[in-house]
């Protein structure tokens, strides 16, 4: 079988035909000698070519999640993430940083949209959420941290289901100040008096003529107000980590949820905990969801059975969008669930 080798300039370095399933070193432009368990490895530069190097994967110094690895200015980084609870457990004491998003409340019915969950972050100095500033690392040892990942809360729809707050997210130790974001405030429904439960860790939006909820400190904005046009109905955008919701327009639109927060702890930047869009009556257009996964509103017939609810998207912690469908047909959206990140250096 024929093969070229080429560097990472393009250049041809051989071509050859493998034989016998063995390829000829002298033929591979190979810069030194080899050695036993050692892998060949491309050359930056103009010459290019191959050399042998010892290449060894990273030992993590925890076990819990899904464990990855990330190489940042010459410095290998491990990256535990939490899709669901768990157990983090370190074998020895260092410092760590952290993303803690909470889950995002659920769209209310006919009104505001969820939002986002509380959103806490210590990377290299990125802002936690609501404008606050990047938290310290935490120091821990050889011991168990509980891992507590919150869930989306429920959609509302007319009449006969209210949507839920979002479940709290959180790093616990014996140990340490624990890290807690507290979950996205429910949108508000037509017609809804009470304001408790859009507060949260971002604010879920106000439904008809309804303010929205209130947000915590340092972990995400408020929700939009409602619009009080009659026979408009346009709830408000849920609160994101980044921006408030916007209102509800009395021109007849749905508030647009508020922004999500952009974190490179994974090793890529990655935007988060967007707010749920505000419902819209009639042929005016819903509100959009926040960006990061925030789901988008959804206006008048559209939602009779026409079209699917929009939930936060999973993992993100965003709000879910409002519905302006009547009954079990137009069920509003699920908030998105949260999620834990932990890194440190070896």
């Amino acid at each position: 079988m024929p093969w070229s080798v080429y560097n990472s300039n393009g250049k041809l370095l051989q071509s050859l035909a493998i034989a016998d399933d063995s390829i000829v070193e002298g033929k591979l432009d190979v810069s030194n000698a080899p050695t036993n368990g050692y892998l060949l490895q491309a050359q930056s530069g103009e010459g290019g070519g191959l050399t042998w190097a010892n290449v060894t994967a990273p030992v993590p110094k925890a076990t819990g999640g899904i464990i990855e690895s990330h190489v940042l200015s010459g410095t290998t980084y491990v990256i535990h993430t939490f899709l669901s609870s768990g157990t983090f457990t370190p074998t020895s004491s260092f410092n760590i940083d952290y993303l803690v998003i909470a889950g995002g409340g659920g769209g209310g019915g006919q009104g505001g949209g969820g939002g986002a969950g509380g959103y806490r972050a210590s990377w290299l100095s990125e802002a936690s959420g609501g404008g606050g500033s990047s938290e310290s690392a935490l120091a821990v040892t050889a011991r168990d941290y509980t891992i507590t990942v919150g869930a989306g809360g429920r959609g509302g729809y007319y009449n006969q289901q209210v949507a839920t707050i979002g479940g709290v997210s959180s790093i616990v130790g014996s140990d340490i100040t624990d890290v807690t974001t507290v979950g996205g405030g429910r949108g508000g429904d037509d017609g809804d008096a009470t304001t408790s439960n859009r507060n949260g860790g971002s604010g879920g939006g106000g439904g008809w003529g309804k303010t929205g909820g209130a947000a915590t400190s340092g972990q995400g904005y408020a929700g939009g107000t409602g619009s009080g046009q009659s026979n408009a109905h346009q709830g408000g955008g849920g609160g994101g980590a980044g921006s408030v919701g916007q209102a509800g327009a009395t021109t007849g639109y749905g508030g647009s949820g508020g922004s999500g927060v952009a974190s490179t702890i994974t090793g890529s930047s990655v935007i988060r905990a967007g707010g749920g869009g505000g419902a819209s009556n009639g042929a005016y257009a819903a509100g959009n969801g926040g960006s990061g996964g925030g789901g988008e509103g959804i206006f008048g017939n559209e939602a009779n059975g026409l079209r699917n609810k929009s939930n936060g998207a999973t993992n993100t912690g965003s709000g879910g969008g409002s519905s302006h469908g009547w009954y079990v047909q137009g069920e509003s959206g699920t908030g998105g669930s949260g999620i834990v990140v932990i890194r440190y250096a070896i």
